[in-house]
């Protein structure tokens, strides 16, 4: 058994699925940290905040194949992370078959909500016609 410390859930003792799991919502929240840092410079520093309409968006930020794979990158980390979080609690929390089956639910609601940020990013029609 782990030991749990003030600094958050310890890292598990034997190799396996769960240190996977550990290392992957340590390192998904450092991608996050560095992604929204980046949008929000590019956002607030580089343009100009007064300009960006859905328009600027749609014609400029999002012509681009990078810039939609980044912003659909964030997204998906956040996903990613945020289900990892909350598997995490409902492993602390539940024993047994209710675990198991909220999970099931957990991971199909986790799945559904990403191709949906899928679709919602990379189906956009590039520079809208007016």
């Amino acid at each position: 058994m782990a030991v749990i410390t003030r600094a958050g859930r310890a890292r598990p003792r034997s190799a396996g699925f769960e240190l996977g799991v550990w290392y992957l919502i340590r390192l998904s929240g450092l991608a996050l940290f560095v992604l929204a840092l980046g949008h929000f410079s590019i956002t607030h520093f580089v343009s100009d905040p007064a300009e960006q309409t859905s328009e600027w968006i749609f014609d400029q930020r999002w012509s681009g194949l990078f810039w939609r794979t980044l912003d659909w990158l964030m997204l998906q980390m956040v996903v990613f992370h945020a289900f990892l979080g909350m598997r995490t609690v409902l492993s602390d929390y539940l024993r047994g078959g209710w675990r198991t089956a909220i999970l099931m639910v957990l991971y199909l609601l986790a799945f559904l909500v990403f191709v949906m940020g899928t679709v919602a990013v990379m189906s956009m029609p590039v520079g809208l016609v007016r």
